[in-house]
């Protein structure tokens, strides 16, 4: 029987990637990048239950974002171990169950002191710190493409998205931003 050798293709590899719109201004342009497909894991779990960060962080796990009642997920640049995920599912039995989603969502970043302004183009959700503080995060529609947004600094955000809508995304998102000037950085 012959071997079969699977090898992984980052989801966003063939994107489009430089500066594309207005003239780059360091203090209105955005920028896009993609970031690393470490982990995504999602954790389910029964009504009024809470995951404790503090069990997910001590395994090595990286960020608790809120997804849906009863919903979170976790994410970060590295890739897990089994013996990481089977940690962090330990540290959770009893609260929640841990799925490991890291093949199926990709993350990207965006940028600048435009970025709500673009963001708003494509989602009803109110961006402004008052309302989305560091930390926040939901999910809505960009256009037409499920996303969850999460505030992570003043004028930074990052999109997850399912890994067959990323460079649907990705598009929209430069698209979106060309009237204030984005730098799109691919993949490293």
């Amino acid at each position: 029987m012959a071997e079969i050798v699977l090898s992984h293709r980052a989801a966003l590899a063939g994107v489009a990637t430089g500066r594309f719109g207005a003239a780059f201004d360091s203090s209105r342009s955005l920028t896009l990048t993609a970031l690393p497909e470490g982990h995504v894991l999602h954790l389910l779990a029964a009504p009024g239950a809470v995951p404790h960060a503090g069990a997910i962080t001590a395994a090595g796990g990286g960020t608790l974002r809120a997804y849906a009642p009863g919903q979170w997920f976790v994410v970060g640049d590295e890739r897990l171990t089994a013996s990481q995920k089977a940690e962090i599912a330990g540290r959770l039995a009893g609260v929640a169950d841990v799925v490991d989603t890291s093949h199926g969502r990709v993350r990207m970043a965006l940028s600048g002191a435009a970025v709500e302004r673009v963001l708003a183009k494509g989602t009803a959700v109110d961006l402004a710190p008052s309302a989305f503080p560091v930390g926040r995060s939901a999910t809505t529609l960009v256009g037409h493409i499920s996303v969850q947004i999460t505030r992570t600094g003043e004028q930074s955000f990052e999109l997850m998205v399912l890994r067959g809508f990323a460079e649907s995304l990705w598009d929209e998102l430069i698209g979106m931003a060309r009237e204030f000037g984005v730098e799109a950085v691919g993949p490293a």
